[in-house]
């Protein structure tokens, strides 16, 4: 993380090094995969509650992502409170009702069809948690002097990775939800101005009648995403 007094380069032995052979590298790959494979975005939430620390932890993995300079140019707003969620809701609806009134464009609204998206969103209330995600694009000192942030876009989209990876592995499912604009998350969230959210993720545990639309279920095939060049 930045700080204003010079750290000189010292290097550590790499910690929690853990070897394994080809085989086992192959094995746990294929186990990630496989639970990688059971990862779904939902709409319907249950009203079963998420402990905190569950929350809590899930976001100290994410604050573990690589970044830029190693400055970490991002904060999570996990949000509980029925009323703010409502608030958001309300205000997101509005963004939305403009998006889908032709905001989007056509081929835009056209693509989203399969997916079966519109302008209410329930889920904004009825998981039990939101975590809305900001990145920030410079930082302050604690005397409120600026300083630079680095790669920023690409170093909160790796923490958001790494956040809806360890949401998943703990049993969780998630909703990664983004209304144009988003400035009004900055007022409810109290959020400084130099932060710009970038997305809701509305998490909890999916509802019994939980579904996802079948175009979900239709991946690119591996060799449409990979080029192996040895």
């Amino acid at each position: 993380m930045y700080s204003t007094g010079k750290i000189a380069y010292e290097p550590l032995p790499l910690p929690a090094r853990e070897e394994k052979s080809d085989a086992q590298m192959l094995e746990a790959a294929q186990a990630f995969h496989a639970l990688m494979k059971t990862r779904h975005t939902i709409r319907d939430f249950s009203d079963r509650p998420v402990d905190a620390e569950v929350i809590r932890e899930c976001i100290a993995a994410a604050g573990l992502a690589p970044s830029g300079a190693n400055h970490q140019p991002w904060h999570f707003s996990a949000i509980a409170a029925p009323a703010l969620k409502a608030q958001i809701r309300a205000a997101a609806e509005a963004e939305e009702e403009k998006f889908y009134a032709g905001g989007a464009g056509d081929e835009w609204l056209q693509a989203l069809e399969p997916i079966g998206t519109g302008v209410d969103k329930p889920h904004l209330e009825e998981a039990p948690w939101l975590i809305v995600i900001f990145a920030q694009r410079y930082g302050l000192t604690e005397d409120g002097v600026r300083y630079k942030n680095y790669y920023v876009p690409e170093s909160v989209g790796i923490a958001t990775g790494f956040l809806i990876t360890a949401l998943h592995n703990a049993g969780l499912s998630c909703l990664t939800h983004t209304p144009n604009p988003m400035r009004f998350l900055n007022e409810l969230c109290d959020r400084p101005e130099h932060e710009k959210p970038v997305m809701i993720l509305a998490v909890g545990h999916p509802s019994p009648t939980a579904t996802i639309p079948a175009v979900a279920k239709i991946k690119k095939p591996l060799d449409d995403i990979l080029t192996m060049l040895t």
